[in-house]
């Protein structure tokens, strides 16, 4: 199987709904508690982008356009998260892995947009 854009989109997707229901269980990875530091709006937030994330990977505008713009919005929180000060982006508890986590999707998230193919074209045949 060939990566392509619409195939990271819809992993990319799930990752981030598992991850955004995670804040609402106790566990010692997200949440309050966690590693990575959320409350419940930050736990929205991930769930909202699971949701646009798979939409995109669906629709007409296609998952290369969604994978760039949802990057671009990752690589401004991840540059925000190191400027402002506070365990708080917007109403969004963070920590120090949070922002690094940020910053590596940011650039995972990018490479999906524009570095993968949007649809892998079958061989051709003889």
């Amino acid at each position: 199987m060939i990566l392509n854009a619409k195939t990271a989109a819809m992993v990319l997707g799930i990752v981030f709904l598992i991850v955004g229901a995670l804040g609402f269980v106790p566990n010692p990875i997200v949440g309050e508690n966690g590693i990575f530091l959320t409350n419940h709006t930050h736990d929205w937030v991930h769930i909202g982008t699971g949701i646009v994330i798979l939409l995109g990977a669906y629709s007409p505008l296609g998952a290369t356009l969604t994978l760039r713009v949802v990057g671009i919005v990752y690589a401004i929180v991840a540059v925000l998260g190191f400027v402002m000060p506070g365990d708080m982006l917007l109403g969004l508890a963070m920590n120090m892995a949070d922002h690094w986590l940020h910053v590596v999707l940011a650039i995972v998230i990018l490479y999906a947009g524009f570095g993968l193919p949007d649809v892998v074209k079958a061989p051709a045949t003889a």
